[in-house]
């Protein structure tokens, strides 16, 4: 995965001080939409990519009866909407629609990034991306052999009328639970202290310790010095992907509150946000931190599972290597 104040794929035009992606009751009205300070105010070439990509799909025809809404004031509706998780009929009033255009657009919106831009934004990194992932890992936090690291984050819904009591969370309220991983299929190894060591991703204590799956030691309070200085290299290097978390939620507002939604979109919700916080990362945009970062509860292990000989061996070796660099 790559994932408050001002949000960064809104612009505003410099010169009149106008925003090109808004509309008004009126249709001349100049609307001071994005005037909020809480939103980020972002340079014209990102939100202008989003619109060329997705103009096939959201443009409509002309009518005798009205003249479609533009592929902009669509874009910049659905991505108000995210960025803020602000009530449909707020959205409606700055943007001079109806309350319920702006459930349809955003419905709209969020599908069109999903078909359209999803596939090129969030696939699992191959050949030289897969290469620089792992030399990333190495370089910066000292963990050979590392693809990435697998995590969730719990998105609050409005309880499905459903099989609800599948969505309760352990922590009292209804949610889902999407994890974001980057990763690769290719097990390419690597000799490290006479153990043969693959590609593996990293996970928290709630994982199962396979040789695709590298976590930590349990600490029952009997660690040795050098089994604590594994975990806390692991937990270095895991950080990244609770960090992309922490990026994604405070640029996709939406994320952090209940989604008042039906449960049927909520993964294109969510699959939207995290294509476009893709698109962000890869277009460079600045992300500005509000407050302190957003606090993730390690979580245990449910039921016992069984570890392969393996991955166990491999875990020993890179606790040996890392206690030699000590």
């Amino acid at each position: 995965m790559h994932l408050v104040g001002r949000h960064p794929l809104l612009f505003q035009r410099r010169r009149k001080r106008s925003f090109s992606a808004c509309g008004s009751k009126h249709g001349r009205q100049r609307c001071s939409v994005f005037c909020n300070p809480d939103i980020v105010v972002q340079p014209e070439t990102t939100f202008m990519y989003i619109c060329e990509r997705l103009s096939s799909t959201l443009s409509l025809q002309d009518t005798r009866l009205r003249r479609p809404l533009s592929v902009s004031k669509h874009v910049a509706i659905g991505l108000y909407w995210l960025a803020t998780g602000a009530c449909s009929r707020t959205i409606a009033n700055l943007f001079g629609i109806a309350k319920s255009t702006v459930c349809s657009i955003v419905h709209e919106f969020c599908r069109a990034v999903r078909h359209v831009l999803m596939p090129e934004c969030i696939k699992l990194p191959q050949g030289d991306d897969l290469q620089e992932v792992i030399d990333s890992f190495k370089h910066r936090w000292g963990f050979p052999q590392c693809g990435g690291a697998v995590d969730g984050s719990h998105i609050p819904i409005t309880a499905p009328e459903e099989n609800h009591a599948d969505y309760f969370n352990r922590k009292g309220w209804h949610s889902v639970s999407p994890a974001g991983c980057p990763g690769s299929s290719v097990l390419d190894t690597e000799e490290t202290m006479g153990v043969q060591v693959p590609i593996m991703l990293l996970g928290d204590p709630a994982y199962p310790l396979r040789s695709w799956l590298l976590k930590g030691y349990s600490d029952t309070g009997t660690l040795t010095a050098e089994q604590r200085c594994f975990n806390e290299r692991h937990s270095r290097a895991r950080m990244t992907v609770e960090c992309a978390f922490g990026r994604l939620k405070g640029r996709w507002r939406c994320l952090g509150k209940r989604l008042d939604v039906d449960i049927s979109t909520v993964p294109t919700i969510i699959s939207a946000c995290c294509t476009l916080h893709n698109v962000c990362e890869m277009h460079g945009e600045a992300h500005q931190e509000s407050g302190g970062a957003v606090p993730h509860t390690e979580r245990c292990a449910e039921g016992a599972a069984s570890a392969d000989v393996q991955p166990t061996r491999v875990r020993e070796a890179l606790t040996q290597l890392f206690n030699s660099q000590c």
